[in-house]
């Protein structure tokens, strides 16, 4: 019997990995992939805000990594949130999703979710299976942290590089008129955290919603 290299041993992980990209294709479930390690376009906060169906900054009081109820071969993070502030959907005391985790790195700590953490999320729209995603991934997920000084700042996975870009320009063209703070910080932050408060009422202002 002519013995196989161990090349070829190795090789055969190929069609499993095929077979699970196939079935994320099939439920259409990737836009709703997990954060670590996932390549996405670089997104203002401008397109982030347009591309969420929801945006809500809470404290996280639960991340339960479970299988998908109708695809069993499917890790999922289902995380809920006392709800702080909606900023674009329906209020509510409570918010929960579901979302879909393919980094087994994420199953050992629900993808990063802690409970008592506070969390600025902007969502996409769950798809047919329940699943859903913070817009842009990493990039619609922002901590909300505390600075020496006390105050509140927010920064996502990807440092806020980018965040801003282009924002005024983009806003203008939508005829939103951004307040006196929203300009001062889409005009002088080149990356890292933010005031929260400002980040927030810029968003408010981009979804066209009322200050609260």
């Amino acid at each position: 019997m002519r013995k196989v290299p161990a090349a070829n041993q190795t090789a055969t992980s190929f069609p499993a990995r095929i077979q699970a990209c196939a079935l994320l294709l099939l439920l259409g479930a990737a836009p709703a992939m997990a954060q670590r390690g996932a390549l996405t376009v670089p997104r203002n906060i401008n397109q982030l805000t347009d591309r969420a169906a929801i945006i809500v900054r809470g404290y996280v009081s639960s991340a339960v990594v479970e299988k998908h109820p109708e695809f069993t071969n499917l890790h999922t993070v289902v995380m809920t949130l006392r709800v702080r502030e909606m900023l674009k959907g329906q209020p509510a005391e409570t918010f929960t999703f579901r979302q879909y985790i393919w980094d087994v790195r994420d199953r050992y700590d629900a993808a990063g979710y802690q409970k008592g953490q506070q969390v600025l999320l902007l969502l996409l729209a769950p798809n047919q299976h329940g699943l859903s995603s913070p817009a842009g991934m990493e990039q619609g997920r922002f901590r909300i942290l505390r600075d020496r000084d006390g105050n509140e700042t927010a920064i996502n996975g990807a440092g806020n590089f980018g965040l801003f870009e282009d924002v005024e320009t983009q806003a203008s063209k939508k005829g939103v008129k951004l307040s006196l703070r929203s300009l001062s910080l889409v005009r002088q932050s080149k990356g890292g955290a933010v005031a929260a408060d400002s980040l927030v009422e810029l968003i408010r202002e981009l979804a066209g919603q009322e200050a609260k």
